[in-house]
């Protein structure tokens, strides 16, 4: 039996850092809290290599004392509490006093500080738990710490690092939500020399939100407020049109402090129950400002899980406010903020027609660039073209790159007509299948030698597409259509990553996408198959797809996990009314396939009725 040993300090320090430091995005919280802690109001966060290779965190904060630069690096010193009755009154962001004790353990730590009452700031250099000399220096009033070399000391931490996309994705999330947290804050966030965020303070929340996710999502936004005693709930949600198939933009705040509440998102998936369909999640940036003393922050050294003093009271107070929100709007209607000022729809405005302009130069370039092809037809010059460019200047026209049957988009919205205001569906007659009828603008009944079939049209038409796109992909078939003008799509920062990362991926399904900056992608190619498809929302659906948190499954499955993605957008809908010809043809496609039985989630396509079950439940049969 081994005999019991006492740690020394170094080998404590590096056991602590595995509960704080788990990766590079541990570490830009943690400094980035300190720097709010310091009352900062501008903050820059400099990444290299996501992190890997440089983490640099400057603020305008008070800055430490020059005495207590030694201290700032030690275990358990802290300027946020005295004594144990302080954790239940925590105003902090930090307090537990570990964070840069760790951070110094594992990387090669440059710290300097100054003062605003200070002729000259101090420095301290720590290299994997080895102190240096505090000097003076020449420095800003504020903090300014720079951590490189991470897990130098400690190969095995460093080896489970991931990817440096997936590495700086997590640093983009952490800096999202301490931004959402404080509007009022300036804060800067550049990756290898690019400003990926550049966020003014604001006393706007919508005009942050905007600024991380983009217009669309802001627009479909639904503001909430209560009260309870000393307990106050604000903030937004999103209209169930912006659903999504996980809860990453799920945000819940305490107190300023991004947290995870099982039994608060448990409320808020009821409060949206029967507006979502199964597995999908409501989009949300919720606020919580409650008495420090009735929470309990100190659970986990990362201060993301907390325990409430009576977490029933906040159940029931988001859910009934939820639920009295949804029942006095309209919510199959398009969405509008009255909250929106002449200013910002102005600022819209003008960033719409500099996207335009932006995108139309770019147009001219390819142009400029195209070589014609021999042809028999007439040939066109690059200065016609261009001129054919003007002439369908999307600045005077709504931009309608995928148009439907008749040249235009489809602008019904649902619940726009009643199935009252409707007329019938007329039965159709197929040769060699018989006669069919839509019933419900939703299924399709078709009578059979033995009985009838009742089939869902949308679980029928996404089998479909899923074995053509599967078919054509495996065979390397898949047909582009490239654009003239490419389609510019807003999305946040991890989500511009993640598209970036899987471009072969998508290219071997047929999208091409290019990096466009200020959070935006630009589509310019796209499966000629999902012609009828929502691009913007479908792009969105596949980069969650390829988001999925867990473990990475390898090529050909994440394939088939985006085919069932693309096959589910571009199918008909439930409440989508067909044509007769259309009908034909899907019935028509139906028996090209192998398994057209269920849809590629599992789900059955068609129901069959026998002469004898229908004789049975008419009391026919004795």
């Amino acid at each position: 039996m081994p005999r019991i040993n006492q740690l020394d300090a170094h080998v404590v320090n590096k056991i602590a850092a595995g509960e704080v430091i788990e990766r590079p995005a541990s570490i830009v919280k943690e400094l980035m809290e300190n720097s709010l802690d310091a009352l900062a109001t501008r903050i820059e966060v400099e990444i290299v290599k996501g992190g890997s290779e440089l983490i640099r965190i400057v603020d305008n904060g008070e800055g430490i004392h020059p005495d207590d630069m030694l201290l700032a690096i030690s275990s358990h010193a802290t300027s946020k509490i005295k004594d144990a009755d302080d954790l239940f009154h925590i105003h902090t962001m930090g307090f537990r006093g570990e964070a840069v004790a760790s951070i110094a353990s594992v990387s090669r730590l440059h710290i300097r500080s100054r003062q605003p009452d200070a002729d000259t700031g101090r420095e301290i250099e720590v290299r994997s738990g080895a102190i240096g000399e505090v000097k003076p220096c020449g420095c800003p009033v504020g903090t300014r710490m720079e951590i490189t070399q991470l897990f130098g000391n400690t190969p095995v931490r460093r080896k489970f690092l991931k990817s440096l996309g997936t590495e700086f994705g997590h640093i983009s999330e952490q800096f999202s939500r301490i931004a959402l947290a404080n509007p009022r804050l300036h804060a800067v966030l550049r990756h290898n020399g690019k400003t990926i965020y550049e966020l003014p303070a604001s006393e706007n929340l919508l005009d942050r939100i905007h600024m991380l996710h983009g217009k669309e999502l802001t627009d479909k936004l639904i503001w909430i407020e209560a009260e309870a005693g000393p307990c106050r709930l604000w903030g937004y949600v999103g209209h169930p049109s912006l659903s999504r198939s996980n809860r990453k933009l799920q945000y819940l705040f305490l107190n300023n402090r991004w947290i995870q509440d099982r039994s608060l998102q448990h409320a808020l998936g009821e409060a949206y129950r029967g507006l979502l369909m199964v597995g999908r999640h409501p989009v949300s940036f919720l606020y919580l400002e409650i008495p420090p003393e009735t929470v309990d922050v100190n659970v986990h050294p990362t201060k993301t899980e907390v325990r409430f003093e009576d977490s029933q009271q906040l159940y029931r107070l988001l859910l009934s406010t939820l639920r009295t929100k949804f029942l006095s709007i309209d919510m199959n209607s398009n969405m509008s903020l009255p909250q929106n000022s002449q200013h910002a729809a102005a600022a819209t405005e003008a960033e719409q027609n500099e996207t335009r302009e932006q995108l139309m130069n770019w147009a001219n370039e390819q142009v400029q660039s195209w070589k014609p092809q021999p042809s028999q037809g007439h040939s066109y010059s690059p200065s016609e073209l261009a001129a054919v460019l003007e002439r369908t200047d999307p600045s005077s026209a709504p931009f309608k790159p995928f148009p439907t049957e008749g040249g235009s988009q489809p602008t019904t919205q649902v619940g726009a007509l009643s199935h009252a205001e409707l007329p019938p569906s007329e039965a159709v007659s197929i040769p060699g299948l018989g006669k069919a009828i839509q019933v419900l603008d939703c299924y399709l009944i078709t009578e059979t030698e033995k009985g009838m079939t009742i089939i869902d049209q949308h679980a029928l038409h996404e089998r479909i597409l899923y074995e053509q796109f599967r078919e054509r992909t495996l065979n390397s078939a898949v047909e582009s259509q490239k654009l003239l003008v490419p389609l510019p799509i807003e999305m946040s920062n991890r989500e511009v990553e993640v598209l970036l990362d899987n471009q072969d991926v998508l290219t071997q399904l047929g999208f091409g996408i290019a990096d466009f900056g200020k959070n935006t992608v630009l589509l310019d190619r796209y499966p000629v198959m999902l012609a009828k498809a929502d691009m913007t929302h479908l792009i969105h659906d596949v980069t969650e797809e390829l988001d999925r948190p867990g473990k990475k499954p390898d090529r050909r499955d994440l394939i088939d996990h985006l085919l069932h993605t693309m096959s589910c957008r571009a199918a008909i809908k439930a409440g989508q009314r067909l044509k007769p010809e259309e009908i034909g043809s899907l019935l028509e496609q139906r028996h090209l396939f192998h398994d057209t039985h269920h849809c590629p989630h599992g789900r059955p396509t068609a129901l069959t009725l026998s002469r004898a079950d229908l004789d049975k439940q008419f009391g026919r049969l004795g």
